[in-house]
């Protein structure tokens, strides 16, 4: 770890340069590098092909983003979140910006990165506050200048709470009021499949019950709640199995049929595809 003060014509920063162990290098989200940054005058910066992910949050003032053939105009109050395999490059308004940032990495990451995107988080969005970030970022500062022996997995926890905290915010920031109108019809649909579905299920039938278009239901419900609906109705399947499989000697076959899927060799398989294992190995173990 290599703890320094940067002071130049461009910009004058503090930032923390972190080495990880290599147990926390190939099995935990760790720390590259972490620091705050006042800019002294406009200025460009520009990086690509790194095996990072990038969170900076605008303090104060403004400038521009440029990543994944886009452009952004950032101002006090806005976060980014960046693959940095992907070229990017951020330039410092007149009005000069204070940016706090973290990059980080981990085995895990691109699979986090792909969820993100797919649950519809964006490279800039804006918070309802920055304090929950700052918070966070500052910890990461104080736990990596630290001589904590179990930093790395304190580090961890900090850098899972951070992208817990993006996951929550960033979930289609602009489609809040678009939302709204429809959020309790959505929180009846959700309440009516966690206490029918052991019962058979169709969409069609789901959209006539509600009164709602089956193709909007779809769309809207994996907004929502993220994950489609024949996903969340495999999890809360799967997950009554489970407890089933431990806690009854039912066989496979009655277990199946109390989860809504009748065939037993189709319960089988797709308990398989979420658990990896099958229902009996699964039962064995526990």
């Amino acid at each position: 770890m290599d703890t320094a003060l940067f002071e130049g014509t461009l910009v004058e920063s503090e930032r923390i340069l972190y080495t990880p162990s290599t147990f926390a290098r190939t099995n935990l989200i760790h720390l590259q590098e972490c620091g705050r940054l006042k800019a002294l005058s406009p200025h460009t910066s520009h990086r690509e092909n790194l095996a990072s992910y990038l969170c900076f949050i605008v303090l104060e003032g403004s400038g521009t983003l440029e990543y994944d053939q886009k452009h952004y105009t950032l101002s006090a109050g806005d976060c980014v979140f960046l693959d940095c395999k992907k070229s990017y490059l951020h330039r410092c308004s007149n009005q000069l910006w204070t940016l706090e940032w973290a990059h980080f990495y981990g085995p895990n990451m691109p699979g986090i990165y792909e969820k993100y995107t797919e649950r519809g988080g964006l490279a800039c969005f804006r918070p309802q506050s920055l304090a929950p970030y700052q918070k966070i970022l500052d910890s990461l500062c104080e736990t990596a200048a630290s001589s904590d022996y179990v930093r790395d997995m304190k580090i961890f926890e900090q850098l899972t709470a951070l992208l817990s905290l993006l996951m929550q915010d960033s979930w289609h920031p602009g489609s809040t009021a678009k939302l709204t109108s429809r959020k309790y019809n959505l929180q009846q649909i959700k309440d009516y499949l966690d206490f029918h579905y052991p019962e058979t299920i169709r969409l069609d039938d789901l959209a006539e019950t509600f009164y709602i278009n089956k193709f909007y239901l779809t769309r809207i419900f994996r907004e929502q709640f993220g994950v489609s609906i024949n996903a969340y109705l495999l999890s809360l399947r799967i997950t009554h199995a489970k407890q089933l499989l431990r806690f009854t000697d039912f066989s496979i076959e009655k277990i199946g049929i109390q989860c809504g899927m009748k065939d037993a060799n189709y319960f089988s398989r797709m308990f398989k595809k979420v658990e990896g294992i099958s229902p009996g190995e699964y039962r064995r173990q526990w």
